[in-house]
């Protein structure tokens, strides 16, 4: 019979039995006990004192001891009405989720060398964070991570009022999901340069909506057509970052050099259902496939050349090549195979090129100081970019199918200039200016398309001018009152010349696109004033008004005899009042009111029904208030409200109406309970509700929620 061995090591248990017996206090006789108690008792009432005399420290220095911590949450969304809105708008899903919300931990390895560790997991959001990094002095760093967000959109159609048309289709709580993970390291070395390398991979996959919405016969077919058929998008997109800088300071300059490569493929598919429940539904798949690498290397330079005198310059050199592939399918689902019938739409097949792009840019700043009171910020800017283009596909038109090509290329050069003036000289005055100017040229050339019955060919020259003057200044009238105020005019010119045109632009040509405006004009006049008022040392009002005033100007080619237009005006006003009240050290009340009234005006009103003003006239309101019940119980109630109101106007009858009609409130309490200095338990409620007469209805909602949470800092 064999004896039986001890796994155990005996030195390591006998340090365990020993921990063990010294936490255990000794066992005293009467005696002992008895003369120790007066002792006991002042040591229990020095303790005691000195926990008193660190709660009157600050709580934030009392949390200085606790360098890490652990945050959990879990909460319940209950939900009546359109789900995917209420995602869209807040990104949180019904139902219950939680899990760790925040977890930091910081540490010493030995003397020279820190580590730390953050991180996050919520259940059923799809969020999640890591990030880990180990770091030694004067030797350099190592760090990493991951990250995962889900984000979630509304997939739903528009709404046609005449009949009540709405297109529920699908399930339209889309969600998309967007990662990256990465690793950089660095050496820092003293005395050295430093050298730093980072990998990144991101992607995105999944589901988001899209705007681009099928056709559909709210009257029923052969009547008008609406694009009201809700569409989506189907994304699946990977990126490889590849970097690597170089930096070194050599006396009074600072150097510095870097590489950065990118290489992704994008397979991406919109699809939209069109004439859904009609004899001529159709379902379109239009896929796009997008690979491309793009190498940049930069390199840049800085010194003091003067105590009054900063100079900075820099050089970036950047190419692009890319390859294309896709093609847009009629079907009787998404994601099949052509097939050749002739009362399907226009789409193509086999689609291959891509493009080629090279980049010059070079910046020079200076930063000149000549009296303490005056600064002075000149600075210049050259960007030059050659981009060639080709696509070859296989159209599938009944009338106009066959083999196609198209060839693009085009070319800029853009000086940029601007001069910053800052001046301080004047008592409890601060003044700005600041000039900028853009001067460009380049040239476009499209070809291609020769199927069709109007083919492109075109060769046009274009010059730009762009010019931006700032003036502001802050004066502090009194202690208690601050204003501030700026003004800024812009303008962008853009000059055409068409050298070649097939398509003629006289009154009676058929189609005098594209190279049909020879100017197109942007200018825009904005000034704002923001007044803070203290009247009392417990008050402050912040009052702020912002006035846009826009305009579009377009002149057609002189062959069309038509002469220069106000092709757009946009009008903008924006008001915003805050207030704050602390009446008492353990209350405080703000409140913020916001009203804009924005309108873009168009001459093609003046013509057809179909077309109206855009308006965006919106107001909202919220009011915070938090009170400190004691020295550890906080409660907080918030306040939102928010209405967009006349801007929808139903033109159904005529054209695709458009413009928001909405009202939102948003209602929350909170409390928050410190169990001990490092422990934190947090309860809250929320009540959300929305109305959008705009959608018919179908988007509103009424939610409910609950949310608590728990910190532990050690």
């Amino acid at each position: 019979m064999k004896t039986a061995k001890n796994h155990w090591h005996k030195p390591t248990v006998i340090v365990g039995l020993l921990a063990v017996l010294a936490a255990i206090p000794p066992t005293l006789s009467a005696a002992e006990t008895a003369t120790n108690a007066p002792a006991k008792k002042e040591a229990e009432k020095k303790e005691a004192a000195k926990e008193k005399e660190e709660e009157k420290e600050p709580l934030e220095t009392r949390l200085e001891q606790y360098a890490h911590w652990l945050e959990t949450s879990f909460g319940y969304l209950t939900l009546s009405g359109d789900q995917a809105a209420f995602q869209q708008r807040y990104q949180v899903r019904k139902g219950f989720f939680g899990g760790i919300e925040d977890f930091h931990y910081q540490g010493t390895l030995d003397k020279k060398t820190t580590a730390l560790v953050d991180g996050r997991v919520m259940l059923d959001q799809n969020d999640y964070k890591i990030r880990l990094e180990v770091a030694r002095e004067n030797l350099g760093f190592i760090r990493g991570g991951f990250s995962e967000t889900r984000y979630w959109y509304d997939g739903s159609g528009g709404f046609f009022p005449q009949t009540g048309a709405w297109l529920d289709l699908y399930d339209d709580q889309l969600s998309l999901d967007r990662g990256e993970i990465w690793v950089e390291g660095g050496l820092t070395l003293k005395k050295w340069p430093v050298l730093t390398f980072k990998y990144t991979h991101q992607y995105r996959e999944g589901q988001k909506d899209s705007t681009s919405w099928g056709y559909y016969h709210p009257f029923g077919a052969p009547g008008p057509v609406r694009a009201i058929s809700p569409a989506f998008w189907d994304l699946d997109e990977r990126r490889d970052i590849f970097q690597g800088d170089l930096r070194h300071t050599i006396g009074k300059i600072s150097l510095g050099a870097g590489i950065r490569y990118d290489t992704a493929k994008n397979n991406n598919a919109r699809k939209i259902r069109e004439f859904p429940g009609e004899t001529a539904t159709d379902h379109i798949t239009s896929r796009e496939v997008v690979s491309y690498d793009v190498l940049n290397a930069h390199t840049f330079a800085e010194t003091r050349l003067h105590k009054k005198v900063f100079l900075s310059l820099g050089y970036a050199y950047s190419t692009l090549d890319s390859d294309l592939a896709g093609s847009r399918i009629y079907g009787n689902d998404f994601d099949v195979g052509y097939l050749p019938i002739a009362t399907r739409g226009n789409g193509f097949l086999n689609l291959s090129g891509g493009s080629q792009a090279r980049e010059h840019l070079m910046n020079l700043n200076l930063l000149l100081n000549p009296w303490p009171d005056l600064v002075v910020v000149p600075s210049f800017r050259l960007n030059q970019v050659d981009l060639d283009s080709q696509s070859f596909f296989q159209q599938t038109d009944p009338l106009f199918g066959g083999p196609q090509a198209g060839f693009g290329g085009r070319q800029t050069l853009d000086l940029s200039e601007q001069v910053e003036v800052r001046y301080s000289g004047f008592t409890n005055w601060a003044l700005y200016a600041r000039g900028e100017w853009t001067q460009g040229e380049g040239d476009l050339n499209e070809t291609g398309a020769s199927g069709l019955p109007l083919p492109v060919n075109r060769f046009t020259e274009e010059r730009r001018w762009g010019q931006k003057y700032t003036v502001g200044a802050n004066w502090y009238a009194t202690r208690g009152m601050n204003w501030d105020f700026q003004y800024y005019h812009k303008i962008r010119e853009n000059d055409y010349k068409h050298i070649i045109d097939n398509t003629a632009n006289t009154a009676l040509s058929a189609n005098r696109y594209p190279a049909f405006l020879a100017n197109h004009n942007f200018t825009t006049d904005d000034a704002n004033v923001r007044l803070t008022l203290r009247p009392l040392k417990n008050v402050t009002l912040v009052s702020r008004y912002d006035f846009q005033h826009s305009t579009v100007d377009s002149t057609p080619d002189a062959a069309s005899l038509l002469g220069e237009v106000e092709s757009a005006r946009i009008i903008s006003h924006i008001f915003a009042q805050n207030a704050t009240w602390v009446p008492w050290s353990r209350l405080y009340l703000q409140a913020g009111f916001n009203y804009t009234v924005s309108k873009t005006d168009s001459p093609a009103d003046a013509y057809t029904q179909a077309v109206l003003d855009a308006k965006n006239n919106y107001w909202n309101l919220n009011f915070t208030s938090g009170l400190v019940l004691d020295d550890k119980t906080d409660l907080q109630a918030q306040y939102c409200y928010y209405r967009a109101r006349d801007n929808y106007s139903d033109n159904s009858l005529f054209g695709m109406p458009y413009g928001a009609s909405a009202r939102e409130h948003a209602i929350t309490a909170s409390i928050t309970r410190r169990l001990r200095d490092n422990i934190r338990l947090g309860l809250k409620y929320g009540f959300f509700s929305y109305r959008d007469a705009s959608a018919g209805g179908f988007n509103n909602y009424d939610a409910h929620l609950i949310y608590s949470s728990l910190q532990i800092r050690f």
